[in-house]
């Protein structure tokens, strides 16, 4: 566990020594603002349902950026090479990572504290799904961190590591349009590997165990490749 918070707290410390995180936090905390005032005053209802699949599109765009660094910029500078033969396992050089990039996420969504507050201040929101937002909001982007980690260990290309994280975060969002449009059993698949299907129910409050297990699953599976990745490099 020391060696997972070392290598944590050096992400950590990469990304406030490097614009990424000032950028991405800022220009996050600068549209989902934006969205949240421009909702209240639409629907002059003391919600956060609408603005939790705004985030979860801003998410999209962002965590691309976020993990596009992580391993794909120690392998071009060589100091991936460096860290194979340090006493650390490459499972808790993986999780570290994760567990980096991830507080940083938590971070900037900790900032978004403010909106439930001035609902609040205003009026009398249901906490419930507030809650339950939050949740799966912190869910799914675990599960689009892990994803972006492996991505990023398959390349030595930060640029290359940021597309093929958006192209496979951009096909799990719209694998609930391609079931829909496929129908059958293929159809059924698609919309199971929907990453926004699963997210929908929690912001009206439903905390259903089968999306909780879909995205503890995909977290698992995507950092599971990420070690095999890593692993693979011993052998290049």
């Amino acid at each position: 566990m020391r060696n997972i918070w070392a290598i944590a707290r050096r992400e950590l410390y990469a990304y406030f020594t490097s614009p990424i995180a000032y950028v991405i936090g800022a220009l996050f905390l600068l549209i989902s603002g934006f969205l949240f005032s421009l909702i209240l005053n639409l629907s002059s209802e003391a919600t956060m349902r609408p603005l939790f699949g705004n985030l979860s599109v801003i998410f999209l765009f962002a965590v691309p950026f976020l993990t596009m660094r992580l391993l794909a910029e120690e392998a071009r500078t060589g100091t991936l090479e460096l860290l194979l033969t340090a006493p650390v396992r490459d499972s808790q050089l993986v999780l570290g990572k994760f567990l980096g990039a991830l507080l940083l996420v938590l971070a900037i969504l900790a900032c978004t504290a403010i909106y439930p507050i001035i609902l609040l201040l205003a009026g009398n929101p249901d906490r419930g799904p507030i809650l339950a937002g939050y949740l799966g909001i912190i869910l799914q982007a675990a599960a689009f961190l892990a994803i972006g980690l492996f991505a990023s260990s398959l390349t030595q290309n930060q640029i290359i590591a940021a597309m093929l994280t958006f192209v496979i975060l951009l096909l799990l969002w719209l694998s609930d349009a391609l079931g829909n449009y496929t129908g059958g059993r293929i159809g059924d698949l698609f919309r199971f590997l929907s990453i926004t299907r699963h997210l929908d129910e929690f912001p009206r409050g439903i905390i259903d165990t089968r999306h909780i297990v879909y995205f503890l699953s995909a977290i698992v599976v995507a950092l599971f490749l990420t070690v095999q990745s890593v692993q693979s490099r011993r052998w290049r």
